[in-house]
């Protein structure tokens, strides 16, 4: 590396309150990659703004609804994996661009879906786009960046990204209530084709050394591992299928990544490389950093439900309150470097996930009698601490890991991340059928919210013992950290 150490990461916050500025190619390919992420939270966001319409429309209960949500996150899961390898035997703008468009498709094909069944596969197809897009995005950012940079590119490719949270929910609301629940993933399409420009006329293609055979029998079993575990958490106690067959699942998840782990510790060449994990800051980062999407992947499916099923709010109204969310996150983004270069990664990570568990809480104290703008502030107040979590967390997974292990690096990290998230989805249902059945309610009331929240909040504070086993100086490099 050019330059390196504690005074070269000094600059890495800027002026506080500045928006960080990396070098300017660092910060096109950046903004440009950035398309993917904007895509594919715009998609999250919007989606659960609108199931209840769509609910009533394909004939189910919103909760069955989230089958819609897991199948497309379990696909991402299952294919992650080996996107690393794809990128590198491929180049990486090249799988790039083909992830978009396949994205893109899909989403036409769910626009289309007239029934539940078509709907997830259109689903599982976008989750295979999206899990060659959005690792192989951060791949062509992360190998044009230093340690140094990481925070700095990292908060450049996702404040273009966060306007997918900002504009989804009333975007949603809105296509939702007046024209229909189909059009939130038709608005996929112009974003995907100005991404495809833009990737095709402005970030070159890279080839590095050629990649070895692709351990085939490792991608197989932590995919299958991945989806057992999935199929297991979403169709449990939901009566969906037989409880023994959910808890079949789970076994058989659970036999198939033993298995998975075996393999990899005697493969010359695993698809899951152990050895990431000894590096002290990336295995912290990712150990607490999935714990603590347990949590946040309950919240943007709980939000729009508990505002329309709860409050009684439209749509609309739904996705104008919710979008507090992802300002708070907005605004949090510029600030994240000089709270690291202040506090630390170790600090950060270990108070604010308090921060995050105490905004669930606050969260399961809403009743319909909180005046909206209350409301809106607690939201975004759980939009600052989340954003702060999602960045440190993100960026300490790749501050020491070595160029040629950056492959490896970006599919663990995104596989990590996406199971998580889906398993916030199934553990934010799971309380919340849990709580409607015990009180004998075929659809969830307030109470049943309170409790699903407080579920959400347990897993993030679990994972701030976690993060306070980080070095005090850990990650110093990119956070510009100084101890004492």
């Amino acid at each position: 590396m050019a330059v390196s150490g504690l005074d070269a990461a000094e600059g890495v916050a800027g002026a506080p309150g500045d928006l960080p500025t990396p070098p300017p190619n660092t910060r096109r390919t950046a903004v440009i990659v950035a398309s993917a992420l904007l895509m594919q939270n715009l998609d999250s966001s919007v989606i659960a703004t609108a199931l209840p319409a769509m609910a009533r429309e394909l004939g189910t209960e919103p909760l069955h609804l989230s089958a819609a949500i897991t199948s497309y996150l379990v696909a991402l899961t299952v294919f992650i994996p080996v996107s690393g390898w794809v990128a590198d035997r491929f180049g990486a703008k090249r799988v790039f661009m083909v992830a978009i468009a396949v994205f893109a498709f899909a989403s036409a094909l769910c626009g289309l879906s007239r029934g539940l069944g078509e709907l997830v596969a259109a689903r599982v197809l976008q989750g295979m786009g999206g899990a060659m897009m959005l690792p192989v995005a951060r791949l062509l950012l992360l190998r044009q960046v230093r340690p140094e940079d990481v925070v700095r590119a990292t908060t450049w490719l996702t404040m273009p990204a966060l306007l997918g949270p900002i504009l989804g929910p009333p975007l949603g609301g809105l296509l939702t209530d007046t024209v229909s629940w189909r059009a939130v993933f038709w608005i996929n399409l112009p974003v995907a084709a100005a991404g495809l420009l833009a990737v095709w006329r402005l970030i070159p293609d890279e080839r590095g050394a050629r990649p070895p055979r692709l351990d085939a029998v490792g991608v197989g079993l932590i995919g299958a591992a991945l989806a057992c575990l999935m199929f297991g958490a979403e169709t449990i106690g939901r009566g969906l299928v037989p409880a023994p067959l959910a808890l079949a699942g789970f076994a058989l998840g659970g036999g198939l990544g033993w298995m998975a782990v075996r393999w990899a510790r005697r493969a010359p060449n695993p698809a899951l490389d152990l050895s990431m994990f000894s590096v002290p800051s990336f295995r912290i980062a990712v150990a607490s950093g999935s714990l603590f999407r347990i949590g946040a992947g309950a919240s943007p499916f709980l939000l729009p439900l508990f505002m329309q099923l709860g409050f009684g709010a439209s749509a609309t109204t739904s996705g104008l309150i919710t979008l507090a969310t992802a300002l708070g996150a907005f605004v949090m983004k510029p600030m994240t470097s000089m709270a690291l270069r202040n506090l630390g990664f170790r600090r950060v990570l270990t108070w604010n996930a308090g921060m995050v568990a105490a905004s669930f809480v606050a969260c399961s104290l809403f009743t319909p009698g909180w005046p909206l703008w209350a409301v809106f502030l607690v939201l975004a107040w759980g939009g600052l601490s989340r954003s702060l979590q999602f960045t440190a967390s993100n960026a300490l997974s790749y501050v020491d890991v070595p160029p040629g292990k950056l492959s490896s690096a970006t599919s663990i990290t995104a596989t990590a991340q996406q199971l998580f998230m889906a398993l916030g989805v199934t553990w934010g249902a799971g309380w919340l059928a849990a709580s409607s059945a015990l009180g004998g309610r075929a659809e969830p009331a307030v109470a049943d919210f309170a409790i699903a929240f407080l579920g959400a909040a347990l897993p993030v504070l679990l994972a701030a013992p976690l993060a306070a086993r980080l070095a005090p100086d850990a990650g110093a490099r990119a956070s510009g950290h100084r101890r004492g």
